[in-house]
């Protein structure tokens, strides 16, 4: 959870525009050995949490497919597998949402807020408010990477921002979605978990065939794909 501003931060303290001397050249060079440009860019997120990674895509703004770019370990996560449902219960959310917030003054150095609660957990009737990705190794529901990993990920959601990209998806799952993993979490899981990731498993496959932004609705309290 990161609710407030860090109140003893020096007000010459621009940590934008630190992680832009540090990392701009790295991230520009990433950048370029992919064909991409800072300035025309579209960003993805996905986490896995079983095994604390991040995965960041990336695309030209004039471009369908999504493809690889880097790689982050996710160093703080409270809770266990299976969807947020409460305020307070340090669960992190699991789902598709997207970046709603930039904080540049964050208590946990960076931090980019998700959406949750989205449409699908107001319909579970599942509560709580202010999950993020930050800087840090500490958490309490959100993802922390660490102040370095969250000043790459910060400036690539800032370009992509200035590209023209309102709503930066982030994917949230509990592993990677598999058959395989599948069967091997079910006997440690009620049913309505498991069918809250058979569902979740639809989004899962629709990306990883197509590399494509998962389009959906919510009808019934589930997640309905078409193909975008």
């Amino acid at each position: 959870m990161d609710t407030t501003n860090n109140p003893i931060m020096p007000q010459e303290e621009n940590r934008v525009r630190i992680a832009l001397a540090e990392k701009e050249t790295l991230l520009l060079r990433t950048l370029a050995n992919h064909n991409l440009q800072h300035d025309a860019l579209n960003i993805l997120i996905i986490a896995y949490k079983d095994v604390n990674r991040l995965d960041l895509y990336a695309k030209s703004c004039n471009k369908h497919t999504y493809l690889h770019l880097a790689q982050y370990k996710i160093c703080g996560r409270s809770g266990t597998l299976g969807p947020k449902k409460a305020e307070g219960d340090k669960q992190v959310p699991e789902g598709f949402y997207h970046i709603a917030r930039f904080n540049p003054k964050s208590k946990f150095y960076l931090s980019l807020g998700i959406n949750y609660p989205n449409e699908l957990d107001r319909a579970l009737q599942h509560t709580g408010s202010d999950i993020f990705i930050h800087g840090k190794c500490d958490s309490k529901g959100c993802l922390a990477i660490g102040d370095d990993n969250i000043k790459e990920i910060y400036l690539y959601a800032l370009w992509a921002k200035e590209s023209g990209q309102s709503s930066i998806p982030v994917y949230i799952f509990p592993f990677e979605m598999t058959e395989e993993n599948m069967q091997k979490y079910r006997p440690q899981f009620e049913e309505k978990t498991l069918a809250f990731w058979k569902n979740l498993q639809q989004g899962y496959r629709m990306f990883r065939q197509t590399k494509k932004e998962i389009r959906f609705h919510v009808e019934s309290g589930t997640y309905l794909f078409t193909l975008s």
